[in-house]
């Protein structure tokens, strides 16, 4: 049977990686796929690494816009990464009737409307199991095998370099910048690491899954996005005192009033299994009302488990190659003309429970009046710790942990508290989430 062609575009880790995997396993993914997959061409600006990836048995170009206009081209894999060329080679392709496989979570995040419009106006697919959490089938589970559900949230760890970051700073007690250097020494985190560690990363991710959890169009400016840069290993040890371990999660909730869509540091009971993830690696918690939660676990980078799901979507693509369109699985699970325009709310509105450190005098009635303005803005508390000052200091740490309550009134009452005269400098709030 006739080979399916594919363009590579970029040919880097992934790519490499993605080469090496079809190579290597190219009689089982013909036997799953029904027909070969065979990588025609190959574009890159380094032409000569490109060459010793690949050897002399694929053509090989500078040209990525020859490679999208090639007629012998059915499917371009775009592994380039970026929202300029990238984006104008995604449209190029299916405007040249290309199906195309992307690992470019940003493109996406950012214009995948755009995108997947074209698409289905040119009866192409978009696949991009590779661009949410490496080799972790997340999307797929989120558009195949919980359509019978409505997911009411999810709640992920999806992005290795910060997990990788947060755990270090746990087990070894160091601070946020000495643990990230260590992190780009050992190629966890990128020289400039600004996407990872400030929630950008994790943002386009979970702005991709809403977008299938819920049917609801793609909207990354609309997302609260909070990094790890400003965490200090103190909160990290006393939530552990507490009972709870500090994640960088990206999490989206079904709400009557909206959609919440959100990436920041939160307290996560030890017991849960998202706390005990360690490392690099990366898992999603999905609750959906009839099946109830579900949990997705795996390396989330690397060369060969993100070319797994690449290669995943190759065989999916070569399968439905010559089907009608109406008949393929929708880009983001829902039909076309049932993607809905819900809202996606503002921070302040989100419900939640808090972690708070205050620094304050070391002397009565402090607690008292701190508690009264909480009472006050019917904030209740769950758990306090008081640290004892020690000989000679005149200040101290209070930590407590409050129930759910709506942001805007956490805000406004944390405001109160810190204008009192016995409060010193900004107090520390960090969100919670119980994932029950």
């Amino acid at each position: 049977m006739k080979p399916i062609n594919v363009g590579l575009l970029g040919i880097g880790t992934v790519g490499g990686g993605t080469f090496e995997v079809l190579r290597r396993n190219e009689e089982e993914i013909t036997r799953r796929a029904g027909r070969p997959i065979r990588i025609s061409v190959i574009a890159d600006k380094n032409v000569e690494h490109a060459r010793s990836v690949a050897g002399d048995s694929v053509r090989i170009t500078d040209d990525a816009f020859a490679v999208i206009a090639d007629p012998d081209v059915d499917i371009v894999v775009e592994l380039i990464g970026g929202y300029g060329v990238a984006r104008e080679l995604m449209l190029g392709a299916i405007a040249n009737g290309k199906h195309v496989v992307t690992a470019n979570k940003a493109l996406l995040a950012m214009h995948g409307n755009e995108i997947f419009e074209a698409a289905r106006r040119k009866g192409v697919m978009v696949a991009f199991e590779a661009a949410v959490a490496g080799g972790i089938p997340i999307i797929k589970a989120l558009r195949e095998g919980l359509s019978a559900n409505r997911i009411e949230w999810f709640a992920g760890i999806i992005n290795g370099t910060t997990n990788f970051i947060l755990s270090e700073m746990r087990d070894k007690g160091l601070a946020f910048a000495d643990v990230l250097l260590e992190a780009q020494m050992l190629g966890y985190a990128e020289a400039d690491p600004t996407f990872d560690i400030e929630g950008v990363d994790a943002a386009h991710k979970a702005t991709i899954m809403s977008a299938i959890a819920f049917g609801i169009p793609m909207q990354f400016g609309a997302a609260h996005v909070e990094g790890i840069s400003n965490l200090q290993s103190i909160d990290i040890a006393y939530a552990g005192q507490l009972g709870y371990r500090i994640k960088l999660l990206g999490i989206a909730r079904r709400r009557p009033e909206g959609v919440e869509l959100r990436v920041h540091p939160t307290l996560i009971p030890k017991d849960r299994l998202l706390a005990n993830v360690e490392g690099p690696m990366n898992a999603i918690l999905v609750h959906g009302d009839a099946v109830g939660p579900t949990m997705y676990y795996g390396p989330g980078a690397g060369a060969e488990p993100t070319a797994s799901a690449v290669i995943a979507d190759l065989v999916d693509v070569t399968r439905l190659h010559t089907a009608d369109p109406e008949h393929r699985v929708p880009h983001l699970a829902f039909q076309s003309d049932q993607v809905l325009d819900v809202k996606v709310l503002p921070i302040e509105d989100v419900v939640t429970s808090y972690y708070l450190r205050l620094r304050v005098d070391d002397k009565p009635g402090v607690l008292a009046e701190i508690t009264r303005i909480l009472a006050d803005s019917n904030i209740s508390i769950e758990a306090m710790i008081q640290r004892q000052a020690e000989e000679g200091e005149s200040r101290t740490d209070i930590i407590m942990l409050t129930h759910r309550t709506l942001e805007r009134n956490a805000n406004a009452a944390l405001r109160q508290i810190e204008a009192l005269d016995v409060v010193r400098g900004d107090i520390t709030k960090l969100r919670m989430e119980s994932l029950q």
